[in-house]
Parts: structure tokens; C-alpha cells; sequence
């Protein structure tokens, strides 16, 4: 049954999927923004740097546009390092562009740099070890070693600054805390965003977004057999 294209707008990589299959033409774009955010965070403010990707897309002779964070990083133990988060990033964005491949969707991909604070952090990985994402201790749980999982979900204010204006945003963040292997390790994601000024318009949805990407992850949890609790923003 094809998709109503005319009373629909993407908003993440599973809704440009489902259009695809439905029917729908789908082409898509990327372009990233790697921009200094000033969060609000527990009443401690910190400076990270966000990445994000903007999907430029066309389905069936409309345009629509939505943006991703793949990743937060900064110099501090507040949020994983910048050297980390840009490595993280780049490994998020290739799971999505094999997702929109195997859809029938092209996508010219293109990946994340950060050379000059690449160059500054240098050496980073090998003082404090390999980068792990939430799917590696998927697949850890996966060979059959035993895993749990706690999260910490928050909305946290921040103002992102680009060249000429600010933006006042809120961050839907998840905090992992994974327990394997005789070591807990912390890992967060964004899982949503909206403007300060619009959460009026836009909240509900993005909670409904950030819940549904949730439960994609949960179902993961459930085929690796991962000890969690079931938590969701509301």
C-alpha cells in the first residue's frame, strides 16, 4: 500500500524506508554541521560540539528536509571525547547509509571530519582505549557474555551558535550505562531535538520520534539477551 506522500513528512531514516517501500520515489542528500553547544546540563554549563547531518530529500517530486545528531563530544569526562564522538558519528551515519542502500535508496555518502582537533587529540584513543558504541556491547551480549544495561534520559537545554545567530534548543539525551566484562562503561546518544521556542508545536512529536528509536534499540536488547528496564521520555 503506497504511502499518502501528500499528508506525510519524513523525519528519520525508518519513515524515508517505509516510503521507499511503500512506493514512493526517494532521493536523498546529506550535508553536516559540526557546531560548539553551550549546555545547560544539571545546572553545570559545558561547551561540546555536536554532529549533524541534514537528509535533503525528495519523495515523489516533493521536498523535505530533517537533521540527525549522530554524536556529542567534548575535552571534558562531562560527554564522551571529541575524538571519540566523531569516530562514533561517522560508524552511526554508515549503519543508516547501509540501511537506505539496502531500501533501494542511493546516497552519495560522505563522512564526518574534524582534522584539526583530530590532530589536536591525537593519541587520545590509544591512552584511553578503543572507541565502543551501544552496538558493540550488543554484539559482546550477542557471543554470549552477560550484559546489563541502566539508562538516564534527560531534556537538556542547550544554544547551539552558528556563524551569524544562536538557536536555543532541547536535547533528548539517553545516558547507557553498560555493565560487562567486570567494567561499567557510559555511552550517550541524542535521540531528539527541538527548538526552546516551538515546544509547544513540536515536543510530542519528537518525543513520539525519540520513543520509536528507543524501542528499535529495545528489541536489540531483547535478541542479545540484555539485562534493562524499559524506559521512555514522556
Amino acid at each position: 500500500m503506497e504511502q499518502d506522500t501528500a499528508h506525510f513528512k519524513p523525519s528519520r531514516i525508518t519513515d524515508l524506508i517505509a516510503l521507499k517501500k511503500g512506493g514512493a520515489s526517494v532521493t536523498c542528500q546529506v550535508s553536516f554541521e559540526i557546531l560548539p553547544v553551550e549546555f545547560a546540563h544539571r545546572k553545570n554549563p559545558f561547551q561540546a560540539h555536536i554532529f549533524l547531518c541534514r537528509y535533503e530529500c525528495t519523495t515523489d517530486g516533493r521536498d523535505f528536509s530533517f537533521r540527525k545528531c549522530y554524536a556529542r563530544g567534548c575535552s571534558h569526562n562531562l560527554c564522551p571525547h571529541v575524538s571519540q564522538a566523531v569516530m562514533i558519528a561517522n560508524r552511526y551515519l554508515q549503519r543508516d547509509y547501509h540501511k537506505l542502500e539496502q531500501a533501494g535508496i542511493e546516497i552519495e555518502k560522505h563522512l564526518f571530519t574534524l582534522e584539526e582537533m583530530m590532530v589536536k587529540f591525537n593519541g587520545y584513543q590509544e591512552e584511553h582505549g578503543p572507541v565502543l558504541a551501544i552496538h558493540d556491547y550488543i554484539n559482546i551480549a550477542k557471543e554470549g557474555n552477560e550484559v546489563a544495561v541502566d539508562m538516564d534520559l534527560e531534556f537538556v537545554p542547550g544554544v547551539e551558535h552558528f556563524a551569524n545567530y544562536e538557536n536555543q534548543m532541547i536535547f533528548m539525551m539517553v545516558d547507557f550505562a553498560v555493565s560487562c566484562l567486570g567494567k561499567t562503561h557510559h555511552y550517550e546518544r541524542c535521540l531528539a531535538c527541538y527548538p526552546m521556542e516551538k515546544e509547544k508545536e513540536e515536543k510530542l512529536q519528537k518525543i513520539e520520534i525519540a520513543n520509536e528509536r528507543l524501542k528499535l534499540l529495545y528489541e536489540e536488547f531483547d535478541q542479545a539477551a540484555i539485562k534493562y528496564e524499559r524506559v521512555f521520555f514522556d
